[in-house]
């Protein structure tokens, strides 16, 4: 297995959106501390997991529609994908064992379930959005697992509503979408920057989220085609760290919020070499 083919598989560069939810939940129940990075570390095990599980479950679809993928094109067999998400899933779940004990266990458990089924079982459903927008959601929750959880629903319920319009976006990725599904989305990104600006930095960020994300969106409303949704979507994972930035910000902690909004630029860089989506 060759590490390009891998880093495909589990979409490499878009894991580093994802640190960034951890840091928020941490900040918004105040225990920003070393066990973050652990349970950071966790939660990009995890979403690796996905990203492998999720080609392993759409192999025979990916032969017809997007046969370059590391399982069609036969870089990477099904078997091995399946056993990649199988030793990240259980990996995650050790790392956040490690960081955060059986409080963390308590939230990386679900965690990892809910990813599963949504690779497995939600994905081609209606519910396929929602179910995505929980695994944010709990990825937030994780980072908070170690103080008082409560604390960080706001900003785990933030994240998941932005996931949930990436989500209904990327249905239309292969065979374009409606503009009334950008204008949705559009309008709801628009609301959740709004909601998330406080104080300076997090207005700042808030701001450069909305930018990236709500410009692309816009291109979607004048013209629905796969490639503009195809850009919409990696531009909404991109945005993503501004937004965690923001509402790390938001909970007293501009530096740290900062520090995750630095992953964007370096994640659009990596996404020239290796899609997000």
């Amino acid at each position: 297995m060759r590490l390009g083919a891998l880093a495909e598989l589990v979409r490499a560069p878009a894991a580093l959106s994802v640190p960034g939810d951890v840091v928020a939940g941490a900040g918004a129940a105040d225990v920003l501390d070393r066990r973050t990075a652990g349970l950071a570390c966790a939660s990009v095990c995890l979403y690796w997991a996905g990203m492998a599980a999720n080609d392993w479950a759409d192999r025979d679809l990916d032969a017809v529609e997007r046969p370059r993928r590391p399982i069609p094109s036969g870089r990477i067999s099904a078997p091995a994908a399946l056993g990649v998400a199988g030793a990240l899933t259980a990996a995650g779940l050790a790392l956040a064992g490690a960081a955060g004990g059986r409080r963390a266990l308590a939230v990386a458990g679900p965690l990892a379930a809910a990813v599963w089924a949504y690779d497995l079982k939600a994905k081609n459903t209606g519910a396929g959005p929602f179910a995505m927008a929980a695994c944010r959601a709990l990825d937030v929750l994780l980072g908070a697992s170690t103080g008082r959880v409560a604390r960080a629903l706001p900003a785990a319920l933030t994240v998941g509503v932005h996931t949930y319009t990436v989500t209904a976006l990327s249905r239309g990725e292969v065979a374009g979408t409606r503009p009334r599904v950008a204008a949705a989305t559009l309008a709801t990104t628009a609301a959740v920057a709004l909601t998330t600006a406080s104080g300076p930095a997090s207005t700042v960020l808030a701001a450069d989220y909305a930018r990236r994300y709500a410009t692309a969106q816009a291109r979607v409303l004048t013209d629905p085609a796969a490639p503009r949704v195809r850009a919409a979507v990696g531009a909404g994972i991109m945005a993503l760290p501004a937004l965690q930035g923001a509402l790390t910000a938001r909970a007293g902690r501009p530096v740290a919020g900062i520090l995750v909004a630095a992953a964007a630029p370096l994640g659009r860089r990596l996404a020239r070499w290796i899609s997000p989506t």
